[in-house]
């Protein structure tokens, strides 16, 4: 069976590097290739920009390497716009690279993604990180 296609937020993404965190497992999960994440430029400056801001430098560039190097991403960039996001524009990068790379979640704790969740287009599913905590654990 083929992995999950995810498209990972920010905001869950820093909970899942979190050494003490209850999700870190999810990190590790992601490194023995149980699910494959999906990743725009876009998505990558912002993964980068912030974990510089909430970690570390040397936090960034390491995982900034292990995405360069990990055979389990998916790395494509949309060339629109969907604009399925309306309250935070911003996050439209998230809903736009899940349809381009034909994600089957994005993963979020972000209640900007309502719209998009609610859309019968694309087809994905938006889920938080606890369900998606749970979906990992059961498989």
């Amino acid at each position: 069976m083929d992995t999950p296609r995810i498209v990972l937020d920010t905001n869950c993404l820093l909970q899942i590097l979190g050494a003490r965190s209850q999700y870190n497992f999810l990190f590790s999960e992601f490194l023995v290739e149980h699910y494959t994440l999906c990743v725009s430029t876009e998505i990558l400056f912002e993964y980068e920009e912030i974990l510089r801001q909430k970690a570390s430098p040397v936090a960034a560039d390491l995982f900034m390497k292990v995405i360069a190097r990990s055979r389990n991403v998916l790395r494509k960039d949309p060339y629109f716009r969907l604009g399925l996001v309306k309250q935070d524009y911003d996050d439209n990068k998230f809903v736009d690279c899940a349809f381009v790379c034909q994600a089957d979640y994005i993963v979020t704790d972000d209640g900007h993604f309502d719209d998009a969740a609610k859309s019968p287009f694309p087809l994905f599913r938006v889920m938080g990180l606890d369900a998606f905590a749970k979906m990992m654990k059961s498989s």
